[in-house]
């Protein structure tokens, strides 16, 4: 594809990650192949990691907020064993144990301790900030951050195969877990320790695995142009799909757009955000709050394109 300037792109990507870059080093590799003028991601994966990033280009990136605070679903390798020194196989190895001989019960019972609302100390190789450096820094250095616990919520935990020292488990948890301490944890109550083998990012709020394309399909894509690019983008309000959607009279958007608080075309009881639509277009506006019998803007896309 010819050299272009940065252009103006809206869109979510969903991306499969592959496993040796960083969040970002993917992020403007996609960024390149759209030209995009404004690029985001929605949540750090580690180099380790790979499955689903999503990416938002444009206006989207004034939703991705919603994405990181998304649930997100995993299937991870634990190896059972073997403590290092960054809870993953990257690490050095610390200590190695052996490995109790458990049932599949046996093991439910473990895995029940990390089911539903826990506690985690962030792990100190980690991109969790202290005084505006990583962790992970300070970890590089020796140093040990006092970290505060975390509550976190692991809605699902599923157990999908095992060997004699590894267990592959699918995981469904809120935003902020860690899924390598789960893994070290879980090591620490079956007392031989463990690490963080493989993740795999599965999905992130509710977008299906089957709709992330890798590099490698999106690079391939490119060379057919921006059209056939443009084709694998989605709409940025899926990515607030949670919020109620109000449909808003084609004579009050143009005073919504200038920022005027409108009247509402329904009424809600308490205070909430939510989605709005031209009535006539169906192109969304963005988000405003509505309170009683009004509606105040509160995160709208820029329609200079959008005839009303």
């Amino acid at each position: 594809m010819a050299k272009a300037t940065w252009r103006s792109v809206d869109g979510i990507v969903l991306l499969n990650k592959p496993i040796g870059l960083s969040s970002n080093q993917a992020l403007q590799r996609v960024r390149r192949l759209y030209q995009a003028a404004k690029a985001g991601h929605t949540g750090a994966l580690d180099p380790l990691a790979t499955g689903m990033l999503p990416l938002c280009l444009g206006e989207a990136t004034k939703f991705s907020q919603y994405l990181l605070d998304a649930d997100k679903r995993y299937l991870t390798c634990i190896q059972l064993g073997k403590r290092t020194t960054t809870g993953d196989r990257e690490g050095e190895v610390l200590t190695e144990e052996p490995i109790p001989t458990l049932t599949d019960d046996e093991l439910e019972v473990v895995f029940d301790k990390f089911r539903g609302e826990i506690e985690q100390i962030p792990p100190m190789y980690s991109a969790l900030k202290h005084e505006g450096k990583p962790l992970y820094e300070y970890a590089r250095q020796g140093i040990v951050i006092e970290r505060k616990r975390r509550r976190v919520i692991i809605s699902n935990l599923t157990l999908i195969s095992r060997t004699e020292d590894t267990l592959t488990l699918d995981i469904q948890c809120s935003k902020g877990t860690y899924i390598r301490t789960i893994g070290e944890d879980i090591g620490e109550v079956l007392g031989c320790g463990a690490h963080l083998h493989s993740l795999h990012r599965i999905s992130t709020a509710g977008y299906l695995p089957e709709n992330m394309m890798t590099l490698e399909e999106f690079e391939s894509i490119a060379e057919q142009g921006y059209e056939a690019l443009d084709s694998h983008l989605i709409s940025m309000d899926t990515a607030v799909e949670h919020f109620v959607k109000v449909d808003i009279p084609k004579v009050d958007s143009l005073d919504m757009m200038f920022g005027r608080t409108i009247p509402s075309p329904v009424s809600l009881e308490h205070e909430t955000v939510i989605r709005m639509y031209d009535h006539e277009s169906q192109r969304f506006l963005g988000l405003g709050q509505i309170n009683g019998t009004t509606i105040r803007p509160y995160r709208l896309v820029n329609t200079s394109e959008f005839s009303l």
